[in-house]
């Protein structure tokens, strides 16, 4: 069950990142439960108009400092100007390729930025995180579906590693302190867009992810769309993962955020699942995408990616019971959801 809207009305929610793809959804439904979200963005991989929509979707100006979170005069500016009571922890680089071929950069910004932001929040007495972690840190799982029980393993990738180290950091400065309470959000592949198609994935270069890409090609921006890999050992050849539509993500967000609040006592840490508890093909993720949008997907076969995986999904009971959330939307209608937000950019 939700707080009563009264007690959300004054609420301040730094989201670090918030102006990109999932923080600016997360943006949304914090807004739509009466919620104050703040935005701390150093556009490094999203773009200014966002702000003008999330405007439009809200119908409210849009708090936000522009900077970079490894910067401490930012923190400083964003603590001491509002009363902060939760986070939530989106900015990261996050491209699996770009951190295998720059890890130096991952670690720099990625890790460091965790730690400052921890140091930041125990200076000012924020008590409430909420960490954007990855199913990365599960690396190649044994058995499937993943469960939070399953181990640990071996990234495979910088990006990977860096949400494994995050977390752990995370978890050892709660325990070790006497005020923090932070939950991370192990999720999966998010996709699609918002109904309004105001706000959808827009990266910055050449997609990293399969549906941008996919979409980007359709509508004749791209080439073919390149498929990585047909020799994995799954039913079609391609890699398996776990789609999930980036609303259930931000309403997710919602759930751990209201999860810890009800937590009377500190430190606690907590950590979960999001996904849709399906796997799917890249090859069936384009026979998705066709029955929902009548468009045809031209794709042509490349050699793997170093760092990728062959199949991961999520288990989600625990999420489903202990953050009463489950996921809605079904994987055509987040591609559905995408390929409108792709036309509404064109």
């Amino acid at each position: 069950m939700w707080l009563h809207q009264g007690e959300l009305a004054y609420m301040n929610i730094l989201i670090t990142g918030g102006a990109g793809f999932i923080g600016s959804h997360t943006y949304v439904a914090l807004s739509e439960h009466g919620y104050t979200p703040i935005i701390v963005d150093n556009f490094a991989n999203s773009r200014d108009s966002v702000i003008g929509q999330l405007v439009d979707i809200t119908g409210s100006a849009v708090e936000i400092i522009r900077g970079d979170i490894n910067d401490p005069t930012v923190l400083d500016q964003v603590f001491s100007t509002y009363a902060i009571e939760g986070v939530i922890h989106f900015a990261a680089a996050k491209a699996v390729g770009e951190s295998v071929e720059n890890p130096l950069k991952y670690y720099r910004n990625n890790v460091g930025a965790t730690i400052l932001l921890l140091e930041k929040m125990q200076e000012y007495g924020i008590q409430n995180l909420v960490f954007s972690s990855s199913c990365t840190v599960y690396g190649q799982p044994d058995t499937l579906p993943v469960t939070e029980n399953s181990p640990v393993m071996k990234a495979l990738s910088p990006y990977g590693n860096t949400k494994q180290i995050c977390e752990e950091i995370i978890e050892e400065s709660t325990r070790a302190s006497q005020q923090l309470k932070s939950v991370s959000l192990r999720y999966f592949n998010p996709i699609g867009a918002h109904k309004s198609a105001k706000i959808g994935e827009l990266p910055l270069g050449p997609p990293a992810n399969l549906v941008p890409f996919l979409t980007q090609s359709v509508a004749g921006l791209r080439g073919p769309l390149q498929i990585w890999g047909t020799d994995y050992p799954t039913s079609d050849g391609t890699a398996i993962r776990d789609y999930i539509h980036v609303c259930d993500l931000a309403e997710a967000h919602l759930k751990a955020l209201e999860y810890l609040i009800k937590q009377e006592k500190s430190p606690f840490y907590d950590y979960f699942n999001i996904g849709s508890g399906e796997g799917s093909s890249v090859l069936q993720v384009i026979q998705a995408f066709e029955k929902a949008t009548g468009k045809k997907v031209n794709y042509e076969i490349r050699e793997r990616r170093t760092g990728d995986i062959t199949s991961v999904y999520a288990s989600t009971d625990k999420s489903n019971k202990t953050l009463d959330w489950k996921a809605k939307r079904s994987l055509e209608e987040s591609l559905k959801d995408a390929w409108a937000w792709q036309e509404a950019i064109l």
